[in-house]
Order: structure tokens, then C-alpha cells, then sequence
């Protein structure tokens, strides 16, 4: 399998995943030109695209989907949610009906010979989810988005080689910021973003001897940095009640207007 953050952040998210044979987006929340050009870093054009999942509607995780829908013919996935949402967007202009894949959390299905499996997530979204992908014995996932974790996150994070996880905000930076307290309310909430700290408490529930590769996404422009976030989330792990040290791990924060280096294995 193969995995690559094209862009993560607060202002636009798009990750290239897949394996050899089946070429996938999950989001498409930069412009389709951006996209393109994080593609070509892969040597993977937009007409080898199989598909493109949606997490959710809002415009750092969409604004780019109309274009390449259309420019390319390229199937979307997302839930029954989302996509009545994306349809009152303007913005993304009309896509045609035969391009949307209705699909649903807990529900597994196949694109080419990946198995992609979403699972709900705590978001201020229609219909959110966040998605684990398995090609044969290997596995990654891709969640951010999430103003919580639970039982049922941590077990559909379970026994991954790679994860890409939201480490959105430092709590800290965030209540002494700028933003209004109606916005800061919104992202502490329970359906708001996971914090630096809560995303390394998460790890911790999911650490295991095979895993591989560790990005941190979706970081806050405003209210964090990639230092704080990478150094915050290695000292959860210290912490944590866990057998291992944060040195056990291959930890990268994605960043939020570069592709980064694919990572294969």
C-alpha cells in the first residue's frame, strides 16, 4: 500500500492512498489544480483515479471535487449525508448523478483490490465519517475530524501500519486566541476537533508492535504548530501507560500546503 498527505490542515485536506493497482483520494478539499500537481509528485495522474472518498461536506474537505468529477469522470463516495449537503453547494457546481456511490458507515465495499471500510465519527458534519483501507494484510486509516474518541474509534483503529490522525490544536493556544468564543466553543466541543493532547492519548490506545508510520493531520493554522504538535503528542506517549516510548515510532506531522513523501510498504 501507499499513502501521502497532498495537503492537511484547517484550510484544505487531501490524502492519496491506495496500492499499486487502484489509485485513491480520500477528500479533495484544495483546489483540483493543487491536486493535480501533488499527483504528479507520485507520477499517478487524475485519470488513474478510482476513486474518491468524502469524509464530510465542508469546504476544506470538498472544494475541489466538482472539477475533478467532472474533469475526469471520477467516482465519489461518501454517505447519504454528505452528499445532500455537497448538492446545495453551489461552489462545486453539478455533478452528475450517476458519479455519487452512496455509501454508509460499518458497511465495507471494494475499490479494485482495496477494501475500504468507514466508520462514524463526532463531527459538526451531516453524515461524517473517517475510513480504514486494507490491501491484503496491510492496513492504514485516515481520521481527523473528530470532536471525540471512543470504544468504537479506538477498535476501528486498531492493528493499523500506517495512521493518519487529526492533531487539529493546541487547547492552550486556542482559548487565548483570537477566535470568537462561539468558534472556540465549536472546537473543544465534542463534535469539534481532537487536540494535540487528545490525539496522543489516542495513540496510545492504538500503538502495537506493527505499526509503521504515524502522521499527524489537519493541524490548525491559528492555534498550532508543527513543532508544538509533534513534541506534545511524542510526550503523551512518554506518559502513557503503554510499553512504549515515542521513540519506538516513525512520527511525522503532514503538511498543510505541501505533498508529502509517499510512504510505501
Amino acid at each position: 500500500m501507499r499513502l501521502c498527505s497532498i495537503a492537511s490542515g484547517s484550510s484544505g485536506n487531501c490524502i492519496y492512498t491506495g496500492s499499486a493497482k487502484t489509485h485513491i483520494l480520500v477528500d479533495a478539499g484544495i483546489s483540483a489544480k493543487k491536486v493535480e500537481e501533488g499527483l504528479k509528485k507520485l507520477q499517478v495522474e487524475g485519470k488513474d483515479l478510482k476513486g474518491l472518498l468524502l469524509t464530510h461536506e465542508h469546504s476544506d474537505h470538498v472544494k475541489g471535487v466538482g472539477i475533478l468529477a467532472r474533469r475526469y469522470g471520477l467516482p465519489v463516495y461518501a454517505t447519504a449525508g454528505t452528499i445532500a449537503q455537497m448538492k446545495r453547494m453551489k461552489s462545486l457546481g453539478k455533478i452528475d448523478e450517476g458519479l455519487y456511490h452512496v455509501i454508509k458507515a460499518d458497511q465495507k465495499f471494494m475499490i479494485g483490490d482495496v477494501e475500504v471500510e468507514p466508520f462514524g465519527i463526532s463531527h459538526d458534519a451531516a453524515e461524517p465519517v473517517a475510513y480504514r483501507l486494507r490491501c491484503g494484510e496491510k492496513c492504514a486509516a485516515v481520521a481527523t475530524d473528530m470532536g471525540k474518541y471512543n470504544d468504537y474509534i479506538v477498535d476501528k483503529l486498531k492493528m493499523l501500519d500506517v495512521i493518519l490522525l487529526e492533531a487539529n490544536h493546541d487547547i492552550q493556544m486556542l482559548q487565548v486566541g483570537p477566535y470568537p468564543y462561539p468558534l472556540k466553543r465549536r472546537i473543544l466541543g465534542e463534535c469539534g476537533h481532537l487536540s494535540n493532547e487528545s490525539a496522543g492519548q489516542l495513540l496510545c490506545k492504538v500503538l502495537h508492535d506493527g505499526m509503521k508510520k504515524i502522521y499527524l493531520g489537519h493541524l490548525s493554522k491559528e492555534n498550532n504548530y508543527v513543532e508544538l504538535a509533534y513534541e506534545t503528542v511524542r510526550l503523551e506517549i512518554e506518559l502513557g501507560d503503554v510499553k512504549y516510548g515515542a521513540g519506538d515510532f516513525d512520527i511525522e506531522v503532514a503538511e498543510r500546503d505541501e505533498c508529502m513523501g509517499v510512504f510505501e510498504w
